[in-house]
């Protein structure tokens, strides 16, 4: 079976009841599985029910944009991806191994539908105002730019200087969402949708174990804004 054959299946086959199985086909040492499991239903809402992108369209020019910035822990990333069809199913029990392109880090050179390499703290939401700042200046303004954070990577300042930028810049294709873990290490007044609001962008707090309010969150209207979706998950040490 070719990977576009086995593309295909995956595409047909599985859903969002399929993911644990998926998931528990990667084993091994550095799976972090709190980290990828914090994120599996914000995964699967985006790509099931919001994203424009899919396998046939992952090198269009006019596709939205995913990025994961919390690239630590990437389980539930490589199976919702296997689940929508952009790599094979095969390739997951050999995560993390020395010849598998599934890393304990994504590397986009390597994972199909990868947008960047990611894993360390604090560059996905500079490189997702980069890349909307990009689309606008090509003219390219359907495209949705969505990053995927950890509210402990709200500890970096890099992200603080992309959301004070991207406010006042208008940058109202720019989406990004916080799963917050509790794992952060500093508090923040008012939580963490206030530190958005207070740059100028749209934002929502969600119970990220929720589709429904999730993808109400998601497509929720936000004109000349950043959007900004806090999906609330159980603690890390739960």
């Amino acid at each position: 079976m070719t990977i576009t054959e086995q593309r295909a299946q995956s595409a047909q086959t599985y859903g969002y009841a399929d993911l644990p199985g998926l998931m528990g086909l990667m084993t091994g040492d550095e799976k972090h599985g709190p980290a990828a499991t914090s994120t599996l239903d914000v995964l699967w809402v985006l790509y099931d029910r919001v994203l424009r992108v899919g396998p046939e369209s992952a090198d269009d020019p006019g596709r939205d944009r995913f990025l994961l910035s919390k690239g630590h822990g990437p389980m539930a990333y490589y199976a919702v991806l296997a689940a929508k069809g952009f790599l094979p199913v095969d390739w997951l029990p050999g995560f993390g191994s020395y010849d598998s392109p599934l890393g304990h880090h994504p590397d986009r050179t390597l994972v199909p539908g990868a947008e960047i390499g990611s894993g360390s703290l604090g560059h996905g939401l500079p490189i997702a105002v980069g890349t909307a700042l990009g689309l606008r200046a090509q003219g390219l303004h359907d495209p949705a730019v969505w990053t995927l954070i950890g509210d402990a990577e709200l500890d970096e300042g890099s992200n603080h200087e992309a959301i004070a930028f991207a406010g006042p810049a208008g940058l109202d294709r720019l989406h990004t969402v916080v799963v917050d873990n509790s794992s952060a290490s500093y508090a923040r007044p008012g939580g963490i949708a206030a530190r958005f609001e207070a740059a100028g962008w749209s934002a929502r707090t969600v119970d990220g174990r929720d589709h429904e309010a999730l993808y109400a969150a998601f497509t929720a209207p936000h004109p000349g804004r950043p959007h900004v979706v806090v999906a609330r998950v159980e603690p890390k040490n739960a």
